[in-house]
């Protein structure tokens, strides 16, 4: 009988893994389509304010001039990322890891859009493609950080709005 009671706790210790396991990687699929999210309305958010300053300094916009566009569109991404990142409890080190990831495709493909390599659609909607497997890429070296619930992270930094952490720190 206790070899049958051992059998089955071994089952059920293993249903848990499993259980754990299917909740982590839930997690970190989340995490990122919540991220691919917070970029898009950065985008968009930060995009209408660049484009009312330049109304008001008396310029109507930057589709002519598809490098500054790009890295304008890249700034502003980064901006949100990096203020979401923060807010969820992320330290610097993930986040500057994060907004590296964002800015690598920029610079890979400013050079072939500046040699006429590329134009500036396939400048910008390359950039945008090539960002997402980089940011993927980047969660999965810190995994651990990106399965866990936003606001309490391995490193034991805590986040969210009841509990986000200083930004000097």
């Amino acid at each position: 009988m206790s070899v049958a009671i051992r059998g089955a706790g071994r089952a059920i210790g293993a249903d848990i893994a499993l259980e754990a396991a299917t909740t982590s990687k839930r997690r970190f699929l989340r995490h990122y389509l919540e991220m691919v999210v917070v970029m898009m309305v950065s985008m968009a958010v930060l995009g209408a304010l660049t484009s009312g300053i330049l109304a008001v300094l008396g310029h109507s916009n930057l589709r002519h001039l598809a490098g500054l566009r790009a890295f304008v569109m890249t700034m502003n991404m980064v901006i949100g990322m990096t203020v979401w990142m923060r807010l969820r409890g992320h330290g610097w080190a993930s986040t500057l890891e994060m907004d590296a990831s964002m800015i690598l495709p920029f610079l890979l493909l400013i050079g072939p859009y500046r040699a006429g390599l590329l134009s500036g659609g396939a400048l910008i909607g390359v950039e945008h493609v090539v960002m997402l497997p980089f940011m993927f890429v980047v969660m999965l070296r810190r995994y651990d950080e990106y399965a866990h619930v936003h606001h309490r992270h391995p490193s034991g930094h805590e986040g969210g709005a009841t509990g986000a952490r200083r930004w000097g720190r």
